[in-house]
């Protein structure tokens, strides 16, 4: 089955990106993969204060991830599967593509506010010519009905 790769974060975007893969999911019989990924610590030395850090995070990561599950589930019928890795962003995002064979496409969230459309964004555009998979770049503005008509 192909899935759509989407990642969870706190940036508006989220959401359309989010919608935009479980909507194409349902739409093509595929499966969303959301990937969110913990950065490194910088306080590695103080092994306790650093478990205890992981640990709220993964517990934050579960708790939002399972508003977009609910959505997904009840409104678009994609149950999706929910990966954390731990590490920096980009190498993390290409190490997931690589680990599961079954992602076909990324799909990230533009920001649509002067700063551009966001680090993910600019990062992976730039090396897009030699990704495995295509990406595609849902606009943060995009409304729920535009969504709707163009998945």
């Amino acid at each position: 089955m192909r899935k759509f790769l989407v990642v969870l974060d706190d940036s508006r975007e989220c959401l359309n990106a989010m919608r935009f893969a479980a909507m194409r999911a349902a739409r093509t019989g595929g499966g969303v993969a959301i990937l969110s990924i913990i950065p490194p610590e910088e306080f590695n030395h103080w092994l306790g204060v650093g478990e205890v850090m992981r640990e709220e995070a993964r517990e934050r990561i579960h708790a939002h991830y399972e508003v977009f599950a609910k959505w997904m589930r009840d409104r678009q019928g994609v149950d999706p599967e929910l990966v954390i890795r731990e590490g920096e962003p980009v190498p993390e995002i290409l190490g997931q593509i690589r680990d599961d064979p079954e992602i076909g496409i990324l799909v990230l969230g533009a920001g649509s506010d002067k700063s551009g459309p966001g680090p993910l964004v600019t990062q992976l555009s730039r090396s897009s010519a030699t990704l495995p998979i295509p990406i595609t770049i849902v606009p943060g503005d995009l409304s729920k009905e535009k969504l709707e008509a163009i998945t």
